[in-house]
């Protein structure tokens, strides 16, 4: 995980003595430091006044009163902290948490939430490609909706894009397949083939089954069929940062 943060401050509420040990011991393994705290209720959120916690990790089993209790008083901290809640089973996602997590059974399946938990406050580098400027705006738009920590950039065709691509950083890319010039199949193959490591996401107006073959055949991350939603991004961006399986 690279970054230019010196240290991240997480907090975990509630849960018995060793599953707070399992954390502690992960978040000690993490890939940056972390100030790891306990902190038993709602009652002593609301005394940390400007907060400074990063990450909060919410046991899925306490009661409903007191979760809700909790997600109020972290909500009151500014800036408000990326919210997570454990459980040992399947349950919806509250308003206002990032993601439900499975209560790890070991310290490396804890550390390695723990690493995907912090990779939500580091901001991803995206860059949206399509010829339409409509488009762009539409995309840049339902992106900096999303819970996710976003740094959005534009191209207007796939030259354009591979340029940006050589120069800066980027960890996905939503790409236009249907372009003038270099389409977006060619760009997506041109974009492996330089940087593999970036998630390319299609943005297609029909999901043509042989163009979904090929381009997934070429490593693209995933597709989106126009018009979509920011419902639709939101799921790719939770497998992108592995809340959910791929």
């Amino acid at each position: 995980m690279s970054h230019d943060l010196v240290s991240l401050t997480m907090m975990v509420i509630g849960m018995t003595g060793s599953e707070r040990e399992l954390w502690r011991e992960a978040a000690t393994m993490s890939s940056i430091p972390v100030d790891f705290s306990i902190c038993d209720g709602a009652s002593r959120i609301a005394t940390l006044g400007s907060g400074g916690i990063d990450i909060v990790i919410l046991d899925g089993t306490l009661p409903e009163p007191e979760t809700t209790a909790a997600l109020a008083s972290i909500k009151a901290l500014k800036p408000v902290p990326h919210v997570f809640v454990c459980a040992s089973r399947d349950c919806p996602r509250p308003s206002g948490v990032m993601s439900v997590l499975k209560m790890p059974a070991n310290v490396d399946e804890a550390r390695q939430i723990v690493e995907r938990c912090l990779r939500t406050r580091l901001p991803t580098r995206v860059l949206i490609v399509d010829d339409s400027s409509t488009m762009r705006s539409i995309v840049r738009k339902i992106l900096s909706a999303s819970r996710f920590l976003l740094d959005t950039h534009e191209a207007g065709e796939g030259l354009a894009a591979l340029e940006r691509l050589r120069r800066d950083n980027f960890g996905m890319v939503f790409l236009d397949h249907n372009m003038p010039g270099l389409d977006g199949l060619a760009t997506l193959c041109e974009i492996k083939r330089e940087t593999p490591d970036v998630a390319v996401v299609m943005m297609t107006t029909t999901v043509d089954e042989p163009v979904v073959e090929r381009a997934m055949a070429a490593g693209a991350f995933g597709f989106l069929k126009k018009p979509f939603y920011p419902a639709d991004i939101d799921r790719v961006l939770d497998r992108y940062y592995g809340f959910t399986p791929n």
